[in-house]
């Protein structure tokens, strides 16, 4: 963006020094607006990677809780096996 400066600007320092002063606080402006969306986005991200730990912690309680469902009924099932070969076995013997 080229800035154009008038034929007065170039003549008058006043002019010049008081066109300088203006754009240095438009610019002022501007980079405290893109420092304030910066400060909003990076916070976003902050609450996004909050956001995916609680959602992985979950998935991790939900699949030992599974895992931990099919332990326990295979378990009971060899006991279940167990018991009823006991139950069986002194019938087989006679």
């Amino acid at each position: 963006m080229a800035i154009q400066q008038s034929r007065l600007e170039r003549e008058n320092l006043e002019a010049h020094v008081d066109l300088c002063a203006e754009r240095y606080r438009v610019l002022e402006e501007k980079l405290i607006r893109l420092e304030d969306k910066v400060d909003d986005l990076s916070e976003a991200i902050g609450k996004m990677v909050e956001k995916q730990a609680n959602d992985k912690a979950a998935t991790n309680k939900l699949v030992i809780g599974a895992a931990a469902t099919v332990i326990a009924g295979l378990l009971s099932t060899v006991v279940l096996l167990l018991l009823n070969l006991q139950t069986v076995t002194p019938l087989i013997g006679q």
